[in-house]
């Protein structure tokens, strides 16, 4: 009689154990089905007998290298982590509350700051080696629709930054200011003047730019002024933006004392509801001490002082004192006289060997005077000059004066004691830090708001805007990522304890990362910049079928590393 035979594999339960699998026959017999076991591969790995299952239905194998093809790998992992968070604080509302062209471009181009940070005609190549453009659909676009999309957002400047400030700022907030500049290349936009150049760019036009912040170093808004704009004279600007666009009367602004001079405070107080601390200038303290309104025996117990002036009616005055910044103080001094001397003795003796054709007064002085300011240190010497003479020798009064105030610091502030204690004070004057971290990030590897090329006013102001916006994005990366990067987690919590005066002691969790390099979980511990790389080799793949003659394709991302997951997980993407 004949009869159809089926091979197959069967787990045959064995109870305590693992089952056995066997390779069986199964054929019929009239009604009856019988097995015939051909082979016990209980032995095997799991993935022979897969396959071996596979190969029994029929399917047709092939070996693993000829199954697909990867026909290209894009980095995709820092443009999810990016983007993610842009999405998830839900700045993207905030620049529109509705998708358009315009607002995927400008995404796209935050995203670009952050993960390149090249010029807009560069956004649209680089973006194109990362899945950027394909997530945003904005694979099409070009360099003019860019410039399009930056005008597009300098018109929504102050809407966006009124809904930023309503989210961060309200009445009786403190308000942190401060600005700083960037050089500029070229010579045809009009807010490229000459000034105060804080890149040390010498011969280079300049744009000035303030930016303000909550008391966490949150950015909320910033405005872009002429390059030869006075630092001080921008306060007036803020101040009626924080009124009048953002509808805040009682807020506290801080800033430092090169910002809130005497005169900008004195036309501060046409505002009794606006609030400051600033500082006081060296001058001003050492007046303090003449007039024995400040007396040094203060500090013999204690390193803070509240006192008052009747030089500064209506004023706090916090006078603060630091040995360690004494000691600093001291150290710089001494190396800047020491230099300065080295030169002026190179100028003596040159003088001294001009006997046949002396140098004049005027060429001496010339000489003397590129040297005493070079270092600031001029009012501590003593020079005589004369055609062919040159003599100079240290003002040890002078010397002795300044060293007497080493360490000592004054804020000063508006705010009634029962708002403010004495030390809030000198710990809200001290977190303007946090802007100065805003403009490290803007001129570092993280933003790159240089080098400007813009050639129109409004361009220029649209670029700042843009770099403001992606470090938004980053400090809220940042405070996320806090555990896998070298950053120091317990800091925000700190600064609203820790002593007002005394220099600030890093954690014992940043410490130990920065000894052992590894987070307390074994990943790598990372700066903002090369997670971002680390996060590129997370990858979308796309595959072709090798045995499929249609070519058809599809799409598979790297497996992530702990490391990636790890990332992802605290960003919440």
């Amino acid at each position: 009689m004949g009869y159809t035979v089926v091979m197959h594999i069967e787990a045959v339960p064995n109870r305590g154990s693992h089952p056995t699998i066997l390779l069986r026959q199964s054929y019929r017999e009239g009604k009856r089905v019988r097995k015939r076991t051909l082979a016990n591969l209980t032995r095997l790995p799991p993935e022979a007998i897969e396959t071996l299952k596979r190969a029994l239905r029929g399917e047709k194998l092939v070996p693993s290298d000829q199954a697909f093809a990867i026909e290209r790998s894009i980095p995709h992992g820092h443009v999810k982590a990016v983007l993610g968070t842009i999405r998830k604080i839900g700045l993207d509302t905030i620049i529109a509350s509705r998708r358009s062209r315009q607002r995927d471009l400008v995404v796209a181009m935050i995203v670009e700051r952050l993960l390149h940070g090249g010029s807009k005609l560069a956004s649209t190549r680089l973006w194109h080696t990362t899945t950027l453009a394909e997530e945003l659909s904005v694979q099409d676009a070009d360099v003019d629709e860019l410039y399009e999309a930056m005008d597009w957002l300098l018109d929504g400047q102050e809407r966006i930054e009124k809904k930023l400030a309503a989210r961060h700022l309200g009445e009786g907030a403190q308000v942190f200011y401060d600005v700083s500049s960037s050089y500029y290349e070229g010579r045809t936009c009009p807010l490229a003047r000459r000034g105060h150049n804080r890149d040390g760019k010498k011969g280079r036009l300049i744009i000035v730019y303030g930016v303000l912040t909550d008391r966490d170093g949150r950015p909320v808004s910033v405005q872009v002024y002429p390059g030869n704009t006075g630092d001080p004279s921008t306060v007036t600007d803020q101040v009626n933006r924080l009124r009048e666009r953002f509808g805040l009367s009682r807020v506290v602004l801080v800033g430092d004392r090169g910002m809130l001079t005497q005169t900008q405070i004195e036309k501060l107080k046409a505002y009794p509801q606006l609030g400051w601390i600033s500082a006081l200038r060296s001058g001003s303290i050492r007046k303090l001490v003449e007039n024995q309104e400040l007396q040094l025996s203060l500090f013999d117990q204690q390193d803070l002082a509240e006192i008052r002036s009747d030089e500064f009616p209506g004023e706090r005055l916090v006078a603060c004192f630091n040995p360690l910044l004494a000691d600093e103080r001291a150290r710089k001094r001494k190396d800047l006289l020491l230099a300065t001397e080295e030169k002026l003795q190179r100028i003596a003796r040159e003088v001294a060997r001009r006997t046949k054709t002396p140098l004049l007064t005027d060429e001496i002085a010339l000489k003397v005077g590129k040297v005493i300011n070079r270092h600031k240190v001029g009012k501590h010497f003593r020079l005589h000059i004369e055609d062919g003479v040159f003599r100079w020798e240290r003002h040890e009064a002078s010397i002795e004066q300044e060293a007497a105030l080493d360490g000592i610091y004054v804020i000063r502030t508006s705010e009634p004691k029962k708002r403010l204690s004495a030390e809030d004070t000198v710990r809200s004057y001290k977190n303007l830090g946090q802007v100065e971290q805003v403009f490290r990030c803007f001129k570092g590897i993280d933003i790159r708001v240089r080098p400007i090329h813009h050639s129109t006013d409004p361009r220029v102001r649209a670029h700042v805007f843009l770099c403001l916006l992606a470090y938004y994005v980053e400090w809220h990366m940042r405070r996320a990522l806090g555990s896998v990067l070298f950053d120091d987690e317990e800091l925000t919590t700190k600064r609203k304890t820790r002593d007002p005066v005394a220099k600030a002691k890093p954690s014992a969790s940043v410490q130990r990362k920065k000894t052992q390099r590894i987070t307390c979980d074994g990943l790598m511990v990372h700066s903002f910049h090369t997670l971002l790389e680390d996060l590129g080799t997370l990858c979308r793949n796309r595959c072709r079928i090798q045995a499929d003659p249609s070519g058809n394709t599809f799409t598979q991302d790297t497996q992530p590393t702990q490391l990636h997951a790890r990332v992802l997980s605290l960003l919440g993407v």
